[in-house]
């Protein structure tokens, strides 16, 4: 018999049943927090705020060097404070720098479309807000993953506004065949995408799935298996589970607009992507930029940042590459809370800000 339901109801249908996953892998999430893997967050407060973002402080009062980390809106921020032998935020702190972090509040269905415009116009207010800052400094920007992307956005649009920019595992290139993983996910993007007001985060976890089985399935099980003989190392991967059930939806029209203007039709990395009014591209980051990429990451691979670094205007980038580890679950995470990375690359990381402070 035909289907006569209406493909808009079929479409809610869908996101109706993502959205209950959500549900279902958050209760997950709280069943292997209760066993002792719950994170761990340091106290801070809100500086300032809007209808879809918060900025934390961390404190550090008078430190000269200020950093303001842009959080990838998938999943919770608490991953740059995994745990505290794991945590980029106490890392940062102990080394002496006052540290911020812009936290995307998960949307509603009735709430205002969210898009790249808007979440670069968030950053530029956190900026704003903490160069005025009683002795405030303009910030160095991080982000990791869509967060650097983010960063990197913004930064094309302001670049005068902050000191410097940060990225890790950050994809800034989509070119087709830069990475099996974003040739699998332009492949997959659904039609029907540009009608959702919110997405659900499951939805892009078992889309991510789909797209790079290896990254995502078969790596993660093969690191659970070499970390039992670690206690330290498997405690890592447990958190990093923990995280990765912790569901948060997403605005659609953010979702649309990465899958669309980025990966498939590679705006930024052509100089044709247009955001708060600017047509923007490599040619626009003309600040000291430092990149850090784990070479065993499918997920952001070298091919998708080092074109985009050799186009850069300024002179001053440089590129650190990382090989992975074990015990990390997910190698693209390995820059956040692998023991290694804190051991040889966050020291190159700290050094680079100090020489640029």
């Amino acid at each position: 018999m035909p289907n006569d339901t209406p493909p808009a109801l079929t479409h809610l249908a869908r996101l109706a049943q993502f959205a209950a996953l959500d549900l279902v892998r958050r209760a997950q999430g709280r069943a292997l927090g209760a066993l002792g893997f719950d994170p761990t967050e340091l106290p801070f407060q809100i500086l300032a705020s809007g209808p879809y973002w918060r900025l934390r402080d961390y404190g550090t009062a008078g430190a000269e060097i200020s950093l303001l980390i842009v959080a990838a809106p998938i999943k919770r921020p608490y991953i740059w404070d995994l745990a505290p032998t794991v945590s980029a935020i106490r890392y940062c702190l102990d080394h002496g720098l006052r540290v911020y972090l812009i936290e995307w509040i998960p949307p509603t269905v009735t709430d205002v479309p969210v898009g790249l415009d808007e979440c670069s116009q968030a950053i530029s207010e956190c900026v704003s807000k903490i160069s005025s800052e009683p002795n405030g400094t303009r910030p160095f920007l991080i982000g990791h993953s869509l967060g650097g992307t983010l960063a990197a956005v913004y930064s094309a649009c302001e670049p005068h506004a902050i000191r410097g920019l940060l990225l890790l595992g950050a994809p800034l290139c989509f070119q087709p065949a830069t990475s099996k993983f974003r040739d699998a996910l332009v492949a997959m993007v659904p039609p029907d995408l540009a009608d959702a007001a919110v997405v659900p985060g499951s939805l892009l976890s078992h889309a991510s799935a789909f797209a790079s089985p290896r990254a995502f399935v078969w790596s993660r099980l093969a690191d659970a298996a070499a970390s039992i003989s670690d206690r330290r190392a498997l405690e890592i991967h447990a958190r990093v589970e923990r995280w990765a059930l912790d569901e948060a939806a997403l605005p659609g029209r953010l979702v649309l607009q990465i899958l669309e203007r980025l990966y498939r039709e590679n705006r930024f990395s052509r100089g044709v992507l247009t955001v708060l009014g600017r047509r923007i591209g490599p040619s626009d980051l003309s600040l000291p930029t430092l990149a850090v990429v784990n070479t065993a990451d499918e997920v952001a691979p070298l091919a998708s940042i080092e074109p985009f670094l050799e186009v850069l205007p300024t002179k001053d980038t440089s590129l650190i590459k990382y090989p992975g580890e074990t015990g990390v679950a997910l190698q693209h995470l390995g820059v956040l809370v692998g023991r290694e990375a804190y051991s040889s690359v966050w020291p190159n990381i700290l050094a680079w800000l100090t020489a640029h402070r």
